[in-house]
């Protein structure tokens, strides 16, 4: 049930929402029609992979982020349209191989293309992708910006190697488990928020503010998402609910109950974890152990606490309606948890 607090934030965020989409509307077009056609290629099988997973759907944030903090500032150089490009690139390529790893079914409510195309198909794609990306910032001759999302690709890289060495580890700690998000999931909206800071024309200040930002709102994105697994309904988020559980991934939700829980508690969640037969009655126990220990609040205490740090880092920059929209647009989607 979502309090009348929650869902007077969550109207407050849907209508962030709606200013980023309308702030970034005439910039997207550019990116979206730079995606679709940096997906061609004379491979049939490249184009329509690439499409399907492209054209499923979502609001293309990461993108967006860079758009956003590009337009932060007064003279936006252009280079901001490869920009974003190449983070959705890199963000769909991620996804592909994800879905190989995790053995993922389902990806934005539609069969995941390995279930399509095959495990083969989709990394070769992922790769195909990330090479697209990078010929779209070596292509803008900027240095710096290219060395900013080049570094971000290796760490997510490493990211992913440590969460599959960490997957049913109950012994995995807290300390773990940021170390996995912020490689994973927060480095690339930081990137992303950077190189539009500089392509905005941002000074090391405004450029310092916007990383930190980015930085901070991937880290709440995450821990909400986490939230969501066990608190969402199947489809909502394309994928089903508990699919964390049974690909084994140690989520800070499952950390905090196991480290409360008492024998028998502990035994019911170790009895599923990794297990991608899992029932859903199974599911609806642990929801109810992470419950009486409050797992699932103080994850989201702790999306909230770097939601507070993305807004603060915003302080040093020019008072705009992007700048204020950017504030806004983080407390929506810690909403999304309630």
């Amino acid at each position: 049930m979502v309090t009348s607090a929650a869902a007077t934030k969550e109207q407050a965020g849907l209508g962030a929402l709606d200013r980023l989409l309308a702030a970034t509307h005439a910039e997207m077009d550019k990116v979206n029609a730079l995606i679709l056609s940096r997906a061609e290629s004379h491979v049939e099988m490249v184009p329509q992979l690439a499409r399907y997973l492209i054209e499923a759907g979502g609001k293309r944030l990461r993108p967006m982020l860079t758009v956003a903090a590009a337009l932060v500032f007064d003279k936006p150089t252009g280079a901001q349209t490869n920009y974003a490009a190449a983070v959705e690139f890199m963000h769909n390529a991620t996804l592909l191989h994800d879905d190989v790893v995790d053995e993922s079914d389902m990806r934005r409510g539609r069969p995941a293309a390995r279930m399509i195309w095959g495990n083969q198909a989709s990394v070769l794609v992922g790769d195909y992708l990330l090479g697209q990306a990078f010929l779209m910032m070596v292509e803008t001759g900027k240095l710096d910006a290219l060395g900013v999302l080049a570094k971000a690709a290796t760490v997510i890289a490493e990211g992913e190697v440590f969460q599959l060495s960490k997957a049913g580890d109950l012994a995995a700690t807290p300390d773990d488990y940021n170390q996995v998000i912020r490689a994973k999931t927060a480095t690339l909206f930081q990137a992303a928020a950077e190189v539009g800071a500089m392509a905005g024309g941002a000074d090391d200040a405004g450029r310092t503010a916007l990383r930190d930002y980015g930085l901070e709102l991937g880290l709440a994105f995450q821990l909400v998402d986490d939230v969501l697994d066990y608190r969402g309904e199947s489809g909502a988020m394309g994928k089903n609910t508990g699919d964390d559980l049974r690909e084994g991934k140690m989520t800070l939700p499952v950390i905090l109950a196991l480290a409360d829980a008492n024998p028998a508690e502990r035994e019911i969640i170790a009895a599923a974890l990794g297990k991608a037969d899992a029932s859903d009655t199974s599911l609806t126990q642990i929801v109810a152990i992470m419950n009486r220990h409050n797992a699932l609040g103080r994850t989201v205490e702790q999306a909230q606490a770097h939601v507070q740090r993305a807004r603060a880092a915003l302080a040093p920059l020019p008072d705009t309606e992007m700048k204020t929209i950017l504030s806004d647009i983080a407390e929506f989607y810690v909403s999304r948890a309630y």
